[in-house]
């Protein structure tokens, strides 16, 4: 294991479609995060309920089984009920329709972003939630 990525920040990415988790793995690793991948929403729900701690959740909107909006429900109901401190969570969706932002933040995500996304429009998400990889060294 490369040490350097010790003390780098963990993500946890939920998405479904292969060719988004190889383009957004692919950019955590040029920024230096580290990252897990779950394929639905109760993967997700099991894996912060496993007690793997993660900086921030990149969270698909829509998706078969459990969808993001009631897996963060789900994450921020267990959060409550543990005590648990708030995991940032960004909802990702490809429909950048109108109420889109508005529907995550009210399902208790964080913020918001559209695919597709560039490299930097997720760098300055991540930046922005305070966990900048030179931060975290």
């Amino acid at each position: 294991m490369d040490k350097s990525l010790l003390n780098s920040p963990r993500i946890l990415l939920v998405e479904d479609y292969a060719a988004n988790i190889l383009v957004t793995t692919t950019y955590l690793e040029e920024f230096g995060y580290e990252y897990d991948v779950a394929n639905d929403g109760n993967e997700a729900v099991e894996k912060i309920r496993s007690g793997m701690y993660y900086a921030a959740v990149l969270m698909d909107v829509q998706m078969y089984d459990m969808d993001g909006l009631e897996a963060t429900r789900l994450i921020r109901e267990y959060e409550k009920h543990t005590s648990k401190p708030r995991t940032l969570i960004i909802g990702m969706t490809a429909h950048a329709l109108s109420g889109d932002r508005e529907r995550c933040l009210n399902a208790g995500m964080d913020d918001y972003i559209a695919k597709p996304f560039s490299p930097d429009t997720l760098k300055s998400k991540l930046e922005l939630s305070k966990i900048d990889i030179n931060e975290a060294a």
